[in-house]
């Protein structure tokens, strides 16, 4: 049961320094800001605004290209000291797929589903439901994102591997991707680590799931800017965000 690795930036197969994958999306205009043309920072924010969570997948292949793309724009975001502590993992295997799938079923059922039942609306509640239960394990890839523990600070793990998932997710978004950020298998993180064969001192801190979306999905639902942003103290209201 064969899982490709990318460990800090490197890709096997891989000879492109890519930029920003976001900047690669549609055409690029002749000329920046020209009428009627998209800029750069345009399709940054369109593929921003559109990022959500898909826990329902084609079971098409994902291209090995794509995925590659998808990881060096995750190795593009930055971390303490430049560590870049992340591990990706790449499963395509059935039966390490299915197995991985099992550990997230598990931990929703033993605790997880509890938990949420009374927080999320139920629709939402539903969708996470059947993405724990099968979608997540149904993706044609699962990265398995880890934490090489010798390369930074306990304290700043978190901070040094969630902006680099974060860009994965953008990634995937701008090549027509969907993917979501789950860290319910990651409760049995030895049992999760033994799957893909992390050395000691990696250890598991999530996982994503790549694949054509089942489904067509509008933008994410999102409280007003003005509800959490605020000027120079908590409470004053920020110029311009009112109606953001």
């Amino acid at each position: 049961m064969p899982a490709a690795t990318v460990h800090n930036g490197r890709a096997t197969g891989s000879a492109r320094g890519a930029a920003l994958a976001v900047d690669r999306v549609g055409p690029v205009p002749e000329e920046a800001g020209a009428a009627g043309a998209s800029t750069p920072s345009d399709r940054f924010f369109d593929v921003a605004h559109r990022q959500r969570a898909c826990r329902r997948f084609l079971p098409d292949a994902v291209p090995e290209p794509l995925v590659v793309r998808v990881l060096e724009a995750a190795t593009r975001a930055p971390s303490a000291e430049n560590s870049q502590p992340w591990v990706f993992v790449v499963v395509r295997d059935p039966d390490r797929r299915a197995a991985i799938g099992a550990l997230t079923r598990r931990a929703w059922e033993e605790g997880g589903r509890a938990h949420s039942a009374g927080r999320l609306a139920p629709g939402l509640l539903e969708d996470v439901d059947r993405g724990a239960v099968g979608g997540v394990a149904e993706a044609p890839v699962l990265v398995v994102v880890g934490a090489d523990t010798g390369r930074t600070a306990a304290g700043v793990i978190g901070a040094s591997i969630y902006p680099a998932v974060q860009n994965l997710l953008l990634a995937a978004t701008a090549l027509g991707l969907g993917s979501a950020l789950t860290t319910l298998p990651t409760l049995f993180g030895e049992e999760l680590g033994e799957l893909v064969g992390l050395p000691a001192g990696v250890r598991p801190v999530a996982v994503v799931p790549l694949g054509r979306p089942a489904r067509a999905s509008g933008p994410p639902r999102r409280e007003p800017l003005a509800d959490h942003a605020f000027a120079e103290t908590f409470g004053t209201p920020l110029p311009g965000a009112a109606g953001r």
